[in-house]
């Protein structure tokens, strides 16, 4: 996916690390999946780490609702930038999401952002199916609260 659009949700974190570090964690699904506000667990399907193509499944919790979705690495270039497509049933576009890290002195800054591309008419039943009825704030506070978990974690080493 080419960003041409602005990010339906977006924010930016400056972290004490190194770059190379704070990519290290994003990229170890491990890791990502306990600083994601939404996520249980994020396992690899297609491939073992960060790499276009690379596939891996989201497994993602709010409140009492589940699901799963297929997540395809689009970009992962260390210490600068990861991306993927996420699609729910393997095939209907849902987000794109992008981490892109720049160096800053003392460390870099991250940007978290994230393009909806969920067809209109799916825009109900995913609600229905996830419990969240406006994606976009609930995206924009999650990023928030990632960003700053990841903060805390790259500083702390």
């Amino acid at each position: 996916m080419v960003e041409s659009a602005a990010p339906d949700a977006t924010a930016s974190v400056t972290v004490a690390a190194d770059p190379a570090a704070v990519y290290a964690l994003i990229t170890d699904l491990a890791t990502l999946a306990t600083l994601a506000e939404e996520a249980d667990a994020m396992t690899w399907h297609k491939g073992t780490s960060a790499s276009p193509g690379a596939v891996f499944k989201g497994h993602n919790r709010h409140g009492s609702r589940t699901w799963t979705t297929k997540c395809t690495v689009t970009a992962a270039d260390p210490g600068r930038a990861f991306a993927f497509d996420v699609h729910s049933a393997g095939i209907l576009p849902i987000s794109h999401w992008r981490y892109d890290i720049e160096p800053a002195e003392g460390g870099c800054v991250v940007t978290e952002s994230t393009w909806d591309r969920r067809p209109r008419w799916f825009l109900r039943p995913a609600a229905l199916a996830t419990g969240v009825s406006d994606r976009t704030a609930a995206n924009s506070a999650h990023i928030e609260l990632t960003l700053q978990r990841l903060k805390d974690r790259a500083e702390a080493g």
